[in-house]
C-alpha cells in the first residue's frame, strides 16, 4: 500500500518575464513529494530554484504550470498546516521573545489567553525557557533562530518548510541547533509529520535527511533521488556517512562528455556569452590552486576533504572550482580536483607570470570575456560603457544576473590587466594589458 502523500509536487514550471518579453525559466518539470515522518531535502547551488519551489508550496507565489497538493488539497494561497523558518532571523526587533512566538497566533485570531500558552510551550520546547521578556537584540544569532523555530512550530503545522535555517550560523551553533531539532524529531516531541528543508549543504543534507533530491541549475530540475538509509543519530565519521557524501560530490560535479547515458545530462551546463557566471574572487582560485598543488594532495585532491580541510560547503566551494573548471586549470573526476598541467603550471608562477596565464585561459574559454575584449579592440577609442553588455545580457538573464556576472568577468579582466573599469565613468577600457 502506497504511503499517504503529506505534498506533492507535479511537473512545476515556473519562469519570470523579461523586458523583452520572453520567459527566464527558474524551474522546469519538478516533481517530488512528501510522506508522513520523513525529512525531505533539497540540495543544490544557488541559483537552482530550491527556494523558489519553497515558495511554491509555502503558497506565496504561483508556478506558471504544474499542480501543487499540500495535505490533500490544492495549493492556492498559503495553505493550512504548513509553516516556514527562513535563512535569516526574520524577528521584529521592538517585540519581545514572547510575542514575536505570539504573533502569528494573534493574526489567525487565536484567543490571548490560549496562544500565551501555546507561546509558552513552544518556547520551552525547543529551549528558551527563561528568556521570554528578551528582544531580539539581547540573543545570540542560535537563540534568535531558535526563535523563529518557535513562531513556526506554536501555529502546530503538519509540514513544516526550512529554508536554510542553520546557515547564517556558527558552526557550533548550527551543529547544537541541528542535532536538538533532530532529538525533538526523533523523540516525536514536534507537532509536524513531514519536514523539507533546503540546503546546500552536503553533510547537513546527510546527517538530517531520510530522501535527498539533488537540483541542477538553468533551469532548476531534479537531477536524482537518493535514500539515506542511515539509522540515526548519524556519525560523520561513519565511513558508510563518508561513501554517501562521496557519491553526492561525485553526482554534483558529473558533467555530460561524448555520448554518456541520458541519466548523465550536463548538470551546469553551457559556457557561452548568457552562461550566469559567479562572482569568485582571483584570491580564491589561486588559493585552491595552491592547496591541491602542494602536499600531501601534488595536484589532486578528493571534493569532500578540501571541503572540510577549509571549512567550505558546497555552495562557496562549486563555484570556485567550477569556475577552474572552465578555465581549464582543473578537471573533476569523480568527486575529486586534479589540476592540468596548466593549473599546476599556474601554482608554480610568480605573480606578473600568473596574470599572463590566466589572462590567456581567461580570453580563450570565457566567451563573455573574449567579447568584451573584441569589442574594445575594435573600437576607435578602446572604451565601452557598462550597461552596453548589461543590455546584451539581459536578452538571456534577469537583470541582477546579468549584473553579477558582468561584475564577475570584470574582476577576473581587470586581475589579468586583459581590460580595465572605471566605475566613476562606468566605462571598460584598453589600458594597454600588453
Amino acid at each position: 500500500m502506497e504511503t499517504a502523500k503529506l505534498l506533492d509536487v507535479v511537473d512545476v514550471h515556473k519562469g519570470f518575464s523579461r523586458p523583452d518579453g520572453s520567459e527566464y525559466v527558474v524551474l522546469d518539470g519538478v516533481n517530488l513529494f512528501l510522506a508522513q515522518d520523513e525529512i525531505v531535502g533539497l540540495l543544490g547551488r544557488s541559483g537552482s530554484g530550491k527556494s523558489t519551489l519553497l515558495r511554491l508550496i509555502a503558497g506565496l507565489s504561483k508556478p506558471g504550470r504544474g499542480r501543487l497538493t499540500c495535505l490533500g488539497r490544492a495549493v492556492n494561497g498559503p495553505p493550512e498546516g504548513v509553516a516556514m523558518v527562513f535563512q535569516s532571523f526574520a524577528l521584529f526587533p521592538w517585540l519581545t521573545v514572547l510575542a514575536n512566538v505570539e504573533i502569528g497566533l494573534e493574526a489567525r485570531g487565536v484567543p490571548r489567553e490560549e496562544r500565551r500558552r501555546r507561546a509558552l510551550e513552544a518556547i520551552d520546547l525547543i529551549g528558551l525557557d527563561g528568556f521570554e521578556s528578551a528582544f531580539p537584540r539581547e540573543l545570540s544569532g542560535g537563540m534568535r533562530q531558535r526563535v523563529g523555530f518557535a513562531r513556526a512550530l506554536v501555529v502546530q503545522p503538519e509540514i513544516l518548510l526550512m529554508d536554510e535555517p542553520f546557515s547564517a550560523l556558527d558552526v557550533l551553533t548550527a551543529e547544537t541547533l541541528r542535532t536538538d531539532f533532530l532529538d525533538l524529531w526523533g523523540e516525536g516531541q514536534l507537532p509536524i509529520k513531514g519536514v523539507i528543508l533546503v540546503t546546500h549543504n552536503i553533510e547537513e543534507a546527510v546527517l538530517m535527511c531520510d530522501r535527498i533530491l539533488i537540483f541542477g541549475s538553468n533551469p532548476g530540475r531534479v537531477l536524482r533521488e537518493i535514500a539515506v538509509s542511515l539509522p540515526q543519530p548519524r556519525d560523520r565519521l561513519d565511513p558508510e556517512f563518508r561513501a554517501l557524501v562521496e557519491e553526492i560530490y561525485v553526482e554534483m560535479t558529473a558533467r555530460r562528455t561524448g555520448e554518456a547515458p541520458a541519466s548523465h545530462v550536463e548538470r551546469f551546463p553551457g559556457t557561452g556569452i548568457a552562461t550566469v557566471l559567479p562572482e569568485v574572487s582571483t584570491n580564491l582560485m589561486a588559493g585552491l590552486l595552491e592547496l591541491v598543488d602542494a602536499k600531501p594532495y601534488d595536484g589532486k585532491a578528493d571534493l569532500p576533504d578540501i571541503a572540510t580541510a577549509l571549512r567550505m560547503e558546497v555552495d562557496n566551494l562549486f563555484p570556485v572550482a567550477e569556475t577552474l573548471q572552465m578555465l581549464r586549470f582543473v578537471e573533476f573526476s569523480r568527486g575529486d580536483i586534479q589540476l592540468s598541467a596548466e593549473g599546476r603550471h599556474f601554482a608554480g608562477l610568480g605573480t606578473d607570470g600568473r596574470k599572463a596565464l590566466f589572462a590567456r585561459h581567461l580570453l580563450t574559454y570565457v566567451p563573455l570575456a573574449g567579447h568584451i575584449r573584441r569589442v574594445l579592440d575594435e573600437r576607435p577609442n578602446h572604451t565601452a560603457r557598462w550597461d552596453r553588455f548589461t543590455e546584451e545580457l539581459e536578452d538571456h538573464m534577469s537583470p541582477e544576473k546579468a549584473e553579477r556576472t558582468l561584475k564577475a568577468v570584470v574582476s577576473w579582466g581587470r586581475y589579468a590587466e586583459a581590460f580595465a573599469y572605471d566605475d566613476n565613468t562606468k566605462l571598460l577600457s584598453l589600458e594597454d594589458p600588453d
